[in-house]
């Protein structure tokens, strides 16, 4: 393959998970030790809104004692040295793509460090606890959740990601399950639209079969590589 114009890449808890931050969904359908249910759904933030903000609340603050890996540190390393279109779209809700040095990435879930308010649906930056009902910063409500996308809420921007996949040349899945959707079904939407797809994952995903090429092993070995690859074939 000659060198890519346009690259779409797509992140999931894989590439964070070697920096120590727990994968979404583990063996019984708990993600740290909590049922899915209960704090991933806008009904679970309705029933007991004190253990969901208490969940994100810890989940923010567990932050600080992690750091990106060289997968994220590859990555950063590709947006400054590739002279095409480049658009980085992360399932993650972590901030380790920005700390790595990216600065080209689409938060479709939504990120920790960041709030929503309820009351004037405002976005503010956050870094703190929301258990004590701080109010919001633009309406003053006491209005706060994390401005996370739960299960049967809509991902952002998903016009953007939609017309970058349409465009690009080259998709690249990361760390992904291949199993929610929509992000599940880009590799299709990529490859109906001519652009040659690569999954660099620790497993066979769900949605493998539909790649041109999969390689298997960690995130922080294989981007790494691939990277450099890229890079290389520019530089011919």
């Amino acid at each position: 393959m000659g060198q890519p114009r346009s690259i779409v890449i797509l992140t999931g808890a894989g590439i964070s998970a070697e920096s120590g931050i727990d994968t979404f969904r583990s063996a019984g359908g708990l993600w740290e030790q909590h049922r899915v249910e209960d704090v991933a759904t806008p009904e679970g933030f309705a029933r007991n809104p004190n253990l969901v903000l208490n969940f994100y609340d810890m989940r923010r603050a567990a932050l600080a004692n992690v750091a990106p890996n060289p997968a994220h540190e590859a990555l950063a390393r590709l947006e400054r040295a590739f002279a095409g279109e480049l658009l980085l779209v992360t399932q993650n809700v972590d901030d380790l793509h920005e700390r790595g040095g990216s600065a080209r990435v689409l938060h479709m879930h939504g990120e920790l460090k960041s709030a929503l308010c309820t009351a004037c649906e405002m976005r503010s930056p956050w870094h703190g606890s929301m258990i004590d009902r701080p109010p919001c910063p633009v309406c003053r409500a006491p209005m706060l959740r994390p401005d996370v996308v739960w299960f049967g809420e809509m991902p952002y921007e998903m016009g953007r990601i939609y017309r970058a996949l349409e465009s690009c040349d080259l998709f690249v899945s990361i760390g992904t399950s291949g199993a929610v959707y929509p992000a599940a079904g880009f590799v299709q939407e990529a490859r109906a639209a001519g652009a040659r797809c690569l999954e660099l994952n620790l497993e066979r995903s769900e949605g493998s079969r539909f790649f041109h090429e999969t390689r298997l092993g960690p995130a922080s070995v294989l981007v790494p590589e691939w990277v450099e690859e890229v890079l290389s074939r520019a530089a011919e």
